[in-house]
């Protein structure tokens, strides 16, 4: 999708970690969608992802990171190679549908106070995931951290993950997440990408907020549709995985917090590591992969 015989309108970045198969998917979803610059950013994969992507399609450029920065680092890196009016940042477990990131270029190039819109998000079995999100109240957070693993219907959940809204039409949303979205570059480039202190999760939550707190919004286009298979790069190392999401739980709490809310952070911090305790146990137990908050 180009805007000039140079500059394409919108670049997309995948960030992948050992999950050869996958991105190739990904990478011929994308040209199936009309992407012609394709950024694939891999981080330290020991599966040969690196090579695979280039013998597959000479046209991608290819980062071969030396070691594993993250999520939102590899990401970073992947939009600075790009210089496209919006930039898609994705997971390597997306396969796109045709249409859909005109769907999103069309909403961003229509409403220029949206900085993020993202697409319906479906498993492989054609449920929608919840990717369009409210950023929770504490008694929200609290109430969907906990009563999660043995009432999943509870309502604090049902709030968080805006599971009684109607998710047919184009609205306005609190956050979208990162396993796919299309970025304004200019807003992306003034709040300054992804906050690298989140190795994995929560990243695209802080991006959403910080853009909130500049003056952008952020969309949900049902218009445009993607399926995940959800967990293929995070489920190799899971309970450290685990880890690294509580962990970022706290540091998101701590910069959203502030005055007498922040006299909590402790009791906070002291919840996140007895939930992680009860996710490695429930991870151990069912040998389930590791539900995102």
């Amino acid at each position: 999708m180009t805007g000039g015989p140079e500059t394409p309108t919108v670049a997309a970045v995948i960030v992948s970690y050992n999950v050869a198969g996958l991105v190739l998917e990904c990478v011929d979803s994308l040209r199936a969608d009309g992407l012609e610059q394709v950024v694939v950013v891999d981080n330290a994969s020991v599966d040969g992802s690196a090579a695979a992507v280039r013998r597959h399609d000479p046209g991608v450029e290819v980062m071969a990171l030396p070691r594993n920065l993250g999520y939102g680092g590899g990401a970073n890196r992947g939009v600075d190679r790009t210089s496209s009016k919006y930039v898609a940042v994705m997971n390597p477990d997306v396969v796109v549908e045709p249409g859909s990131t005109k769907a999103l270029v069309e909403a961003l190039e229509a409403d220029p106070g949206l900085a993020v819109v993202g697409p319906r998000v479906e498993t492989p079995d054609g449920d929608l995931y919840p990717s369009a999100r409210t950023f929770p109240a504490l008694a929200d957070a609290a109430g969907h951290a906990f009563f999660h693993f043995v009432w999943p219907a509870n309502p604090f959940s049902r709030r968080y993950r805006m599971l009684d809204w109607d998710h047919a039409g184009a609205a306005d949303v609190d956050w979208v997440a990162g396993n796919h979205f299309l970025a304004r570059r200019r807003a992306w480039d003034e709040v300054g990408g992804f906050d690298e202190t989140y190795f994995m999760y929560m990243e695209d939550v802080d991006l959403c907020w910080r853009l909130r707190r500049a003056g952008w919004r952020t969309g949900y286009v049902p218009a445009a549709r993607v399926t995940h298979a959800i967990g293929g790069s995070t489920d190799q190392t899971p309970y450290r995985m685990i880890a690294a999401h509580h962990r970022s739980l706290f540091r998101y709490a701590v910069r959203v917090t502030s005055g007498r809310q922040r006299l909590v952070l402790p009791v906070v911090a002291g919840a996140l590591v007895l939930r992680t305790v009860l996710a490695w146990i429930q991870r151990a137990a069912r040998g389930r992969p590791h539900a995102a908050l």
